[in-house]
């Protein structure tokens, strides 16, 4: 027996119950991990409050988080006990121990801790794809990052701003606006003291961006294409504040023949070349000193539901890590 964080039914931060779980030995193909740091996200919430549906019920919650190999299945032959892995999988990730597939696995370079390899398997891959596949940032390129002091946004400004971009980031408070300017925004908007859509507009001197990467949603829908050029691109990749609503593809048009895409990480990890070149290439930028990780908050695996709590009332910045 183990100790996990499941939901018996959706609901608040309440429906995560620890309790003690059964794991197996490890099935073909399959590895037995023993965590040591687990990724706390806003796509945690989002099964938790039902947004986003489970296969069924009850289920362990969370989808990023490293640790060490304890035993493999039948078939597996590129890992061994004493491995140290991390990994992006839909759900299980809150559990002391748990069994995944080993092609969903990578192994962390000695350089890379557990804690940064918790957080970098969905936020590290998320802000890879998003800056290197969705919309390839070049030196020339203007973005706009919301949320920029939280664990994808940090992440998102350090690197864009080491691409040669120029970066504008969106946050709630003063304290996140330091946050953020020390890690790569050239400018910083106050969000609930400012307009940001002015704001960009005078920052661009009217010239606006070329992309806007928002994983806020609802709150920040639609002053977002209106941030954009002529045939700029807006990057829809979360919901913090709730899902954006529908709106009409003419909107596209009227700002400037805008595109618009929701994109996934596992559209851009689909198969293990991906996977493998999106983990490379992120362990080697935080290897080179291209970005570093601001893991500023850690909670006790049990304490998973102070962990929503502080999480939903952007109480967080940086990244977050449960430990079990």
């Amino acid at each position: 027996m183990t100790k996990a964080v499941r939901v018996h039914q959706v609901g608040g931060p309440e429906a995560l119950i620890y309790e003690a779980v059964d794991v197996p030995a490890p099935g073909p193909g399959e590895v037995h991990i023993r965590q040591h740091a687990v990724g706390l996200n806003f796509i945690d919430v989002y099964f938790r409050n039902g947004l986003y549906k489970a296969p069924g019920l009850p289920f362990v919650i969370g989808n990023e988080a490293a640790g060490e190999v304890v035993a493999v299945g039948p078939g597996v032959t590129n890992f061994h006990p004493g491995d140290r892995v991390a990994y992006y999988y839909t759900l299980g990730a809150y559990a002391s121990e748990r069994n995944i597939p080993a092609e969903r696995l990578v192994k962390l370079p000695d350089h890379i801790t557990y804690e940064q390899g918790a957080v970098l398997m969905l936020k590290g891959l998320t802000v890879w794809y998003l800056l290197h596949k969705t919309f390839k940032v070049e030196p020339h390129h203007r973005v706009l990052i919301h949320a920029a002091a939280g664990g994808i946004g940090l992440l998102a400004c350090q690197w864009a701003r080491a691409m040669g971009a120029h970066v504008i980031g969106t946050v709630g408070s003063k304290e996140k606006a330091e946050l953020a300017l020390a890690n790569g925004c050239d400018h910083v908007i106050l969000y609930n003291d400012e307009d940001f859509v002015a704001r960009v507009k005078q920052i661009s001197r009217n010239e606006l961006c070329d992309v806007v990467y928002d994983g806020v949603g609802k709150s920040t829908f639609p002053g977002s294409l209106s941030c954009l050029k002529p045939r700029g691109l807006f990057v829809s990749f979360g919901n913090a504040s709730g899902p954006v609503p529908p709106f009409a593809i003419a909107e596209l048009n009227n700002h400037g023949s805008l595109f618009a895409t929701r994109p996934k990480l596992n559209d851009y990890i689909a198969n293990r070349s991906e996977l493998l070149e999106g983990a490379d290439t992120l362990f080697a930028a935080v290897i080179n000193g291209t970005i570093h990780v601001p893991i500023n908050h850690a909670y006790a695996l049990k304490d998973a539901a102070k962990a929503h709590i502080d999480l939903e009332s952007r109480a967080t910045t940086g990244a977050s890590i449960l430990k079990p």
